[in-house]
Parts: C-alpha cells; sequence; structure tokens
C-alpha cells in the first residue's frame, strides 16, 4: 500500500474537542456511549476485526490504567465502515505513545471499505500528533503499508480445532502427545473459576520468576465483568486438589485464544501445561469452536518452541510505526539488555512488594 499523506484539503479534527475528521466522503469521529453497541456490532460481523477492536476495552484502558483513549470509527451515512481504538500512554521511563492498543497482541484498523480504513489512519496521525507523542503503534496482522517502520519481534500462532475430540488429540505431535498424556495420566483435572482469585495467585508468582511486573488483579476482575462469558478462568488441579496451573481465555466469534497463564513450580514435572491447554482445546471443540489462537511469542523464546512444538506455525505480526520524536521503533520488551538487571531485581523482591509496586510499571509498557 503507497505511504499515507495528510490532504491539502481542510482537516477539522480536533481531539479535544470531539470534532470530526473528514475524507474521501467518509466521517471519523470518536465513539460515545451511545455508539458502544454499534461498533460492538460492526466488530462482530467485519472479518478483520478481533477480540481486541470491542468496546469494552475503551473502559479497561481508562478505569484499570488511566490512559486517556481515542476510539475512532468511520462513518458514511450513518453506516459503521471502519474502527480504530486507540490509548495513549505516556511514561518517563518508556514513553510517550499512541497505540492500538496496549496490552492486546492485535490492533489496527479494522474495515470494510479501504476508504475508511485511510480515513482512520490519517486520523490517527492527526490525533497522535495533536497530542505530541513520540510515535503511533499500530498491531497489525497483515502489514498495511510496506515504508512504515515495522517490528519483527513477534509472531502469533493459529491453527483449526477439528470437530472430533480425539483428531484433536491424534493431531497433536507424538512428544507433545505423550506429555498430555502423562498429565491425564497423572490424575490432573480442570475446572472453571468465576473470579480471578486463585488464577492470579499462580499468574502473579509465575511472572514474578520470570522477572516481570505482574498485571493488577482488578484488571482481569474487569475483563470478567465487562466481557462475561466471553473471558474465562481455568484452573487445573492436582490429586490433592491444590491448583498448579492456570489459564485466562477469551472466546471470540468462533475463536478460542488462551491468553494469560501461570504455573506452580510443581506444574512442570506432572506435565500441567500441557494437560491444560490441552483440556481447554477440548473444551473448545466442545463450544463449538473452530480455530484456537495460541497467542502472541517473541521469536526464538521458550513459547515460541513449546507453541511450535504442539504443530502450530509461526505467523509473523505487523506492529507498524508512525514515528515523530525518536529515529528507531521502541524496544520495551524484556529481550532489550537495558532492561535485563531490572529483570534479575525483580526476581529477588518479596510477592508483597512486587504486587504493590508492579502495576504502578505495567500500566506503561503496554
Amino acid at each position: 500500500m503507497a505511504s499515507l499523506r495528510l490532504s491539502a484539503s481542510p482537516i477539522v479534527l480536533n481531539y479535544m474537542n470531539n470534532v470530526s475528521f473528514y475524507r474521501n466522503g467518509w466521517c471519523v469521529r470518536e465513539m460515545s456511549a451511545q455508539d458502544a453497541t454499534r461498533w460492538d456490532e460492526f466488530v462482530a460481523r467485519c472479518e478483520q476485526a478481533t477480540f481486541f477492536h470491542r468496546a469494552g476495552w475503551r473502559e479497561i484502558m481508562q478505569g484499570v490504567f488511566k490512559h486517556n483513549t481515542c476510539f475512532l470509527l468511520a462513518e458514511k451515512d450513518g453506516v459503521i465502515g471502519g474502527v480504530l481504538p486507540l490509548a495513549e500512554v505516556k511514561s518517563r521511563l518508556f514513553g510517550h505513545a499512541m497505540v492500538s492498543l496496549p496490552f492486546c497482541v492485535y490492533g489496527g484498523v479494522a474495515a470494510t471499505y479501504p476508504e475508511a480504513a485511510e480515513a482512520l489512519e490519517l486520523a490517527a496521525i492527526e490525533v497522535a500528533q495533536g497530542r505530541q507523542v513520540e510515535h503511533l503503534e499500530l498491531r497489525n496482522i497483515t502489514p498495511r503499508h510496506e515504508d512504515w517502520p515495522t517490528q519483527d519481534l513477534y509472531f502469533t500462532f493459529r491453527k483449526e480445532i477439528l470437530p472430533e475430540e480425539e483428531a484433536n488429540m491424534l493431531a497433536i505431535p507424538r512428544k507433545q502427545r505423550a506429555m498430555v498424556r502423562k498429565g491425564i495420566g497423572n490424575g490432573l483435572r480442570a475446572e472453571i473459576d468465576e473470579t480471578p482469585d486463585r488464577f492470579f495467585e499462580l499468574y502473579a508468582d509465575n511472572v514474578q520468576r520470570h522477572g516481570t511486573p505482574a498485571l493488577p488483579k482488578r484488571y482481569f476482575a474487569e475483563l470478567k465483568r465487562i466481557f462475561g462469558e466471553q473471558c474465562e478462568f481455568m484452573l487445573v488441579l492436582d490429586q490433592a486438589g491444590t491448583p498448579i496451573s492456570t489459564v485466562l481465555t477469551f472466546y471470540f466469534k468462533d475463536e478460542c485464544m488462551p491468553y494469560y497463564a501461570g504455573d506452580a513450580l510443581a506444574a512442570r514435572d506432572l506435565a500441567a501445561n500441557d494437560f491444560k491447554y490441552w483440556d481447554l482445546m477440548r473444551r473448545a471443540c466442545a463450544r463449538g469452536c473452530k480455530v484456537f489462537d495460541y497467542g502472541r511469542s517473541k521469536r526464538d523464546t521458550g513459547q515460541y518452541s513449546f507453541k511450535k512444538n504442539w504443530g502450530f506455525e509461526p505467523t509473523p505480526l505487523n506492529y507498524q510505526y508512525q514515528l515523530f520524536k525518536r529515529e528507531a521503533i521502541p524496544q520495551n520488551n524484556p529481550n532489550n539488555p537495558k532492561y535485563r538487571l531490572f529483570i534479575e531485581a525483580w526476581k529477588r523482591l518479596p510477592r508483597v512488594v512486587a504486587n504493590t509496586l508492579g502495576p504502578h510499571i505495567v500500566r506503561n509498557l503496554g
């Protein structure tokens, strides 16, 4: 796609006063509270839209993380033709950006008309420059602009869920299938929780062992409150009934997406991680899901290899940028060597300190 350029025609977007941007007959404006139902109806039928384009994320960004948002919709003759959710992340440590969307692996424009998509991106550039951010980041699944700087670090893993449970078991490569059967043989069982309490204990312990601040417990409670049955906490218990592994899963359209997870130290010997994802796949099959989305992983990491061992092929994600006040794409991730000392120090913090400080740090990472 050719480079986007702002037209010479008048631009009347003012993000502070919610004035609209007009381009090629499309009016781009911020989503109002009254638009939320129409927005989600559009997302449900738009092929490009993902779970992370849903209107409920605005409440999460504002209420949990205190980020200013700008959820843009493009419409013509009262019909929505595209959406672009944006949030502003401002941090002395990690920079100042407009992102679609923090804490979400997919984002960017979802549109049914190319002209609507172009109008949304031009409006996003105007908003980003108006807020004087350092860069605009659109978390595209597929590339939209070959001349935009593109992050090549992340990959997604997606695979068809077959109609029969046993067919899904046999589709798992032999060595990994043996690990699943080991977990079954160890008497593991899974159950669904309605609250994030037990999930959070395992999740917070797991991320600290890896040197990463935990997201706040309130975040997970809000995900459940806002998205209801499309957000699910699953726990794996050992024979004594002790939770040893957990996963938070999103359901959208016909897809199952395990998104946040945690494991106790005992989980490895019991093959609880493999059992967990098999039991989730089995449940997704029974639910009628057609796609298992194993989510995002950084290239050449343990998670990347684990998902490949399950027979999932990596597909590169195309996070694309407009750089306004910086020369290069930001690298705010654990692979960046400058965070190595922080990661090692974080692992040694007392849990209560880590869980208290973590939300204040991680809110600016996204």
